[in-house]
């Protein structure tokens, strides 16, 4: 049985910001570089059964540098859709919405395209992922690699331990680091989190 790895992209402007990024495809900075390509030591060695990477390009661009081949664009690991929320800081949000958490009150509708989403919106698209993987999981073809974002990586944590989308809230997910959920008697567990070379 294979692992699932989990790689959330290199820094970006707007992860160094705060500012809430799902569908502005911001190029990694020059540090965001750095952290993809230091990845790679930790993901050689390994057999992949399958690299899947959100299709935005600092996802692509990091799986690129940290040495991974082979990547399948999946639109389903597209980041949380932030809504009329997108570029907008936490920190800004609690100046006219004091009590707001994205975890239970989820975004307003944004501009064409993007209505936002619930944390049970972004619980479905990780479980269609989570279900995708099944087979390539069970099988001893070698381990599952996902290159995505952070709220959408900590949701899919939280649907592959069993628990509700919302306690993604539970897992905070640097840029640039390397995640290993496996199992252990049968059932999925964290073995890694946030690890960097």
């Amino acid at each position: 049985m294979g692992d699932l790895l989990l790689v959330r992209h290199g820094e970006t402007e707007w992860s160094v910001s705060g500012q809430h990024t799902s569908w502005t495809d911001l190029p990694l900075t020059q540090h965001g570089e750095e952290q993809a390509k230091s990845l790679a030591p930790l993901l050689t060695g390994r057999t992949y059964a399958l690299t899947l990477a959100s299709p935005l390009g600092r996802a692509i661009r990091t799986a690129e540098l940290a040495g991974l081949s082979g990547v399948v664009p999946d639109p389903d690991l597209h980041e949380w859709d932030y809504g009329g929320y997108e570029g907008v800081t936490t920190a800004d949000i609690h100046r006219t919405r004091p009590d707001w958490d994205l975890w239970t009150d989820g975004v307003p509708p944004g501009p064409d395209g993007h209505a936002g989403e619930s944390p049970e919106e972004v619980g479905r698209r990780a479980d269609r992922v989570l279900a995708a993987l099944d087979g390539a999981l069970a099988g001893d073809d070698g381990d599952v690699v996902l290159v995505a974002h952070a709220h959408f990586l900590r949701v899919l944590t939280a649907r592959r331990l069993g628990l509700p989308p919302a306690d993604g809230r539970l897992f905070q997910l640097a840029t640039g680091t390397l995640s290993r959920l496996s199992t252990e008697h049968g059932r999925p567990v964290i073995a890694e989190w946030n690890t960097r070379a």
